[in-house]
């Protein structure tokens, strides 16, 4: 596989492979899985899936997906290891095992959160093409089925309906625009896990501005990869999730044979 990567790329990949506690961190729609019109339609590559098994395995090695999707649409499309750790709608959300505590919101946020979807399926039924999600500590408004005009025109009209509401945090990604009643971003909940599994080196990749929160965080011997184009805080780059499979399984190879020797 090694022979599909930058040399630069592959030299980092051994060093985090050979840290005591890895940590690897992946987004999934656009980067695990090709980017689709349906959320449900998504699946992640099965050589990007079955890397990250391997990994989930591995003596002193964590896995984990840190996805916009709400856990339940995670889980649904992923199928992930019992051992792979969740982060749902940017952070608000988590799962790091059975005896992790659930989202709960405030009779405030809740009050917010129902106002805000209101907002935001109004302008579903004025704008063709669009869609509403509604998450555990949010609503999104999806453009990515509707025109170019509509699309524009629906998030203008979303972010003017949402801006007159206390309490929400407000993000864009690729033609989605979401609102949480929860402070949060993927760079807090790689954090998170970074704190919770004690890892020493940290192996992330994402293809989202939302994702360049987490990448943002990362530090040597961290490996922070964007999927795609875009402006980007990571040190690499690749092309689509297709190269992610040479990726994982680079490193599946790396840390197989650290970890053993």
């Amino acid at each position: 596989m090694s022979e599909h990567l930058d040399a630069e790329l592959l030299s980092a990949l051994a060093t985090a492979a050979a840290t005591d506690h890895l940590l690897v961190a992946l987004d999934f729609d656009g980067t695990m899985s090709p980017l689709v019109d349906r959320a449900e339609d998504a699946r992640a590559l099965p050589g990007s899936a079955a890397a990250l098994r391997e990994l989930a395995q591995l003596p002193r090695t964590t896995t984990a997906l840190i996805s916009g999707r709400a856990l339940d649409s995670l889980r649904l499309v992923a199928s992930p290891e019992p051992e792979t750790l969740l982060i749902g709608s940017h952070g608000a959300e988590t799962w790091t095992g059975p005896d992790g505590a659930p989202l709960t919101l405030t009779p405030s946020q809740v009050e917010i959160l129902e106002r805000a979807t209101d907002a935001v399926q109004k302008v579903v039924d004025a704008h063709p093409g669009t869609l509403l999600e509604l998450k555990p500590a949010g609503v999104v408004l999806h453009t990515r089925t509707a025109d170019s005009p509509t699309a524009e025109a629906a998030t203008t009209a979303a972010l003017t309906a949402l801006s007159e509401l206390d309490g929400v945090h407000l993000s864009n990604g690729k033609n989605v625009l979401e609102l949480s009643v929860v402070q949060a971003d993927k760079g807090r909940g790689l954090q998170s896990l970074r704190e919770l599994t004690g890892a020493t080196a940290v192996v992330f990749a994402g293809d989202d501005v939302t994702d360049e929160h987490a990448l943002k965080t990362l530090t040597p011997p961290d490996v922070g990869i964007k999927v795609g184009d875009g402006d980007t805080a990571a040190h690499f780059r690749i092309t689509a999730p297709e190269e992610l499979v040479h990726v994982l399984r680079e490193l599946v190879t790396l840390r197989s044979a650290g970890v053993s020797a």
